[in-house]
């Protein structure tokens, strides 16, 4: 079964782009549990791709549109929230469904390209990791996930003919 695992980014000081060293410390730490991945994808912002060098892997493709949603997005849904509330501002219809729609969209691609039991993983940022996730396997009842996802938390999708079949939430204990 191919498998997609999509984590936020690590730790940074804010208002910086870039890890800092406690975000540094915990990318290392949770990538020795994941992995070996065949495609690595990361939005353009430095902070997921210094997450996945981070993790110990090698970044193969950025995308743009996984750096930020947009104000009408925020509008509708301002982050932080849980996968429950992002589920339900998707199911909507207006601004937060096309973007989760199009994140969706480059899962399933990405799944398409990925050999039979091949893996990838995408780092990218709180709210778009759920919307993501949401309209990647709309019939998950979310509630059961908890809160906002914390740094390198995310998701991992199972998938079968071009559709994904399940996801369990990944968190990190501290």
């Amino acid at each position: 079964m191919k498998t997609i695992e999509i984590r936020r980014h690590s730790i940074r000081s804010k208002p910086g782009d870039h890890l800092n060293q406690s975000g540094v410390r915990l990318a290392r730490l949770v990538g020795e549990g994941l992995g070996p991945f065949d495609w690595v994808v990361t939005s353009t912002l430095p902070r997921a791709f210094e997450t996945a060098i981070a993790m110990g892997f090698a970044v193969d493709q950025q995308l743009e549109f996984m750096s930020s949603y947009g104000m009408d997005v925020e509008y509708e849904v301002p982050w932080p929230q849980s996968f429950a509330t992002y589920a339900k501002a998707v199911k909507r219809g207006y601004a937060a469904t096309k973007y989760a729609n199009k994140l969706a969209e480059c899962f399933a691609q990405l799944s398409d390209s990925l050999t039979e039991d091949g893996a990838a993983l995408v780092v990218n940022h709180g709210g778009i990791l759920e919307m993501g996730i949401v309209a990647s396997f709309p019939d998950m009842d979310y509630e059961s996930w908890g809160g906002s996802i914390d740094y390198c938390e995310g998701a991992k999708l199972y998938w079968e003919n071009g559709k994904c079949v399940n996801a369990e939430v990944r968190r990190v204990l501290k």
